[in-house]
């Protein structure tokens, strides 16, 4: 049986992750994410990315990456999701990075598992696999048309679009400050995760090869590893809770002694591992291009969704009052996993996709 507990290297990177975050990273330096003038968290990613070479770990060795998988990729997304980080992983390291390595890129590829660039994939965040990917064309004079909710966008230093030409969906790759490129930035729930609408008007781009496969397959690996981060979203929220009913006193008793906030955090104990399950197995299967793969990443999504908002929701309330301030980082957490219920497609979606994988019936 696939052992799903980490392995030394897999506990050596999260203790790595999680010591640059404690340090770069607080709670109190997050929510400036939502100042008018948005504090920029461009030096942290340059350390992940550069110094601890994370933006390179589902790059091979032979393009300059580290060469690892799935599972090294869900420590870190598991990790950025416990300090709600406002990094571009996802959208550069894995839907960027996996989309052009599929399409067969040796030019972007090095440049960006050394950190020297970034890279957004411009298709709207809350696509599922299989949803249509042709938003963009290619004409005589360039790359047209439009893309809305694209993550990563506004700090990206390559766009990796999908876009229709003369014999089907191709992949190019545009400079985000290419002449008739428009990016956006626009108001989200969650401003940790920048999103922007972005705009081509007739733009030279470089053709990277067919865009069918690799695309789905980059969303694919999105599900997966985005259990990971809703995973590390739910363990914050349960630990920081769980510390605090056993400090905070009520009537002369910590209000972690009263019954009706134990079979709460009962309940959510067992939720969040579960949740761990689900998760690590989806990343684990990913990693081995298991023919289980697909199930275990509807399942993990289905399920991890829910889990991450459940946990937040108690979170704020089980805090009382400070759990209902703007200084507190609850409410970073909620954020966080509210929007994670809609990327890649809603848990409905999911569990709609895992009954066609195991034949269940429509009722």
């Amino acid at each position: 049986m696939t052992d799903l507990l980490y392995s030394d290297t897999e506990e050596a990177l999260r203790d790595s992750v999680r010591t640059l975050f404690a340090d770069r990273c607080p709670p109190e330096s997050v929510v400036r994410a939502y100042d008018p003038e948005p504090q920029g968290f461009s030096s942290l990613w340059r350390t992940l990315a550069a110094e601890l070479g994370v933006a390179g770990l589902l790059v091979p060795e032979s393009l300059g990456g580290a060469g690892a998988g799935a599972r090294e990729a869900a420590v870190v997304m598991e990790e950025i999701g416990r300090a709600v980080a406002p990094v571009p992983f996802m959208s550069s390291a894995v839907l960027a990075t996996v989309a052009l390595l599929r399409a067969g890129d040796t030019e972007t590829l090095p440049a960006l598992a050394q950190g020297e660039l970034t890279a957004a994939l411009a298709v709207p965040l809350t696509a599922a696999p299989g949803d249509p990917i042709g938003l963009a064309t290619i004409g005589a004079d360039g790359l047209s048309g439009s893309v809305t909710s694209v993550a990563g966008a506004a700090e990206a230093d390559v766009l990796v679009v999908p876009a229709e030409g003369p014999d089907g969906p191709e992949l190019h790759t545009v400079s985000r400050t290419a002449a008739g490129v428009e990016v956006s930035p626009i108001l989200a729930l969650d401003m940790t995760r920048p999103l922007a609408d972005v705009c081509f008007s007739a733009v030279e781009s470089s053709r990277v090869g067919p865009a069918d496969r690799p695309v789905a397959e980059a969303l694919r690996t999105g599900v997966a590893l985005l259990a990971s981060e809703q995973l590390g979203v739910a363990q914050w929220c349960f630990e920081t809770t769980l510390d605090y009913v056993k400090q905070r006193k009520q009537f002369g008793r910590a209000i972690g002694s009263y019954q009706a906030i134990k079979h709460r955090l009962a309940d959510l104990w067992f939720e969040v591992g579960a949740a761990t399950a689900a998760a690590r197995y989806a990343a684990d299967t990913c990693a081995r291009a298991d023919e289980d793969a697909a199930v275990a990443a509807a399942l993990a999504q289905a399920y991890c969704s829910g889990v991450a908002v459940h946990a937040a929701e108690e979170c704020v309330q089980l805090h009382g009052g400070i759990g209902m301030t703007w200084e507190y980082p609850a409410h970073l957490y909620l954020k966080r996993a509210k929007s994670d219920q809609l990327i890649f497609g809603t848990a409905h979606r999911h569990r709609a996709r895992l009954a066609e994988l195991v034949d269940l019936p429509p009722t």
